[in-house]
């Protein structure tokens, strides 16, 4: 089968050999509860670009990255029962195990989700990651909802994100939080509106006296930080009401969790691996999440963000969506399609 993958890690990715293609060996016929997925589209996440520069490869053991993707049912294994042959589906893969940047590859089905009607593969390519990652932040890490008659709010630091956009419009399709964004420039505060942010305020400066300044807002019980560097989690310590609930998702630098002691706040990680990597007695729960999100994109309730297409699935298409992202230029998600 085709791929893409590299046989040395750590290379820039101007090199040639930091993506090759390659031709491999097609995975098999599928085991216990795997699904066998004819790969259609993948998109591109910043853990594509970390995961090249770590993972460990040689000429005999090449790494196929690749998260994100939308495709077909080839064949299912013995104990799959939620699909069959010829279901189109989506799914963000997992860690410690081939990628999706191949013709073929093997799925766990409690992973997969049935993919939304309404969207071509590219579409439905760029959504699992990122939604999975703001679903499981807001409903099973900061367990919003649970008090739905309590008037509290939500901010979300770096809204104008792949994972905040989706953030902010699943807290208000499916909550009664009131939703406030942090932006820096007019087309990303005009994007996180649009998504449904009640009110927006600028990570560039001081949180703190900005959200102190909107008026009649209930208090701030969950914190969803998706850029956290030391100042701006002082900020968050003052705005964060007692007992409330802080969410990561980012790799920052060491932080003073004492900030937050006197308030009795809780800290989550959010990472949408864990259930697969760690075969989680909840695992399924990701097929669910999917089904949900594919039922609201087909109903037109959920959006994802504008993304741009890099062509078909290639070295060299992917090296360029690599720099993209390692740039800092990407606007929504990059999606490839095709081999």
């Amino acid at each position: 089968m085709k791929a893409v993958g590299y046989r040395q890690h750590g290379l820039p990715v101007s090199d040639p050999r930091s993506l090759e293609d390659l031709e491999l060996p097609d995975p098999g016929r599928p085991a216990g509860s795997d699904l066998l997925v004819r790969v259609h589209a993948v998109s591109v996440n910043p853990r594509d670009v970390k995961s090249r520069m770590a993972f460990p490869a040689s000429p005999q053991a090449p790494v196929v990255l690749g998260y994100d993707a939308s495709g077909v049912v080839e064949a299912v294994g013995p104990d799959a029962r939620l699909f069959r042959p010829g279901d189109e589906v989506f799914y963000a893969g997992v860690l410690d195990r081939q990628g999706s940047n191949a013709e073929l590859q093997l799925v766990d089905e409690r992973i997969v989700g049935r993919k939304p009607a309404s969207l071509d593969h590219a579409g439905a390519a760029s959504m699992p990651l990122t939604a999975l990652t703001a679903w499981e932040m807001l409903f099973d890490r900061l367990e919003i909802g649970r008090d739905p008659d309590i008037e509290r709010t939500l901010l979300i630091v770096g809204g104008a994100g792949g994972v905040p956009s989706l953030a902010i419009q699943l807290a208000r399709l499916l909550t009664k939080a009131t939703v406030v964004a942090t932006a820096s420039r007019p087309e990303s505060e005009s994007w996180v509106r649009a998504c449904g942010a009640q009110h927006v305020v600028d990570h560039t400066r001081p949180l703190a006296a900005q959200v102190a300044a909107i008026g009649g807002l209930p208090p701030v019980r969950w914190i969803f930080s998706t850029h956290t560097d030391t100042a701006s989690w002082a900020e968050m310590a003052k705005i964060v009401e007692p007992q409330g609930r802080i969410g990561l998702i980012d790799d920052p630098e060491p932080l003073d969790l004492r900030l937050v002691k006197f308030k009795s706040v809780s800290i989550h990680w959010e990472a949408m691996f864990t259930r697969p990597m760690f075969a989680t007695s909840d695992m399924l729960r990701q097929h669910h999440i999917l089904d949900e999100v594919a039922a609201l994109v087909d109903k037109g309730a959920l959006r994802a963000a504008a993304g741009q297409t890099f062509g078909r699935i290639t070295a060299e298409n992917l090296r360029r969506a690599h720099a993209a992202i390692e740039a800092g230029r990407v606007v929504g998600k990059i999606t490839l399609a095709g081999f």
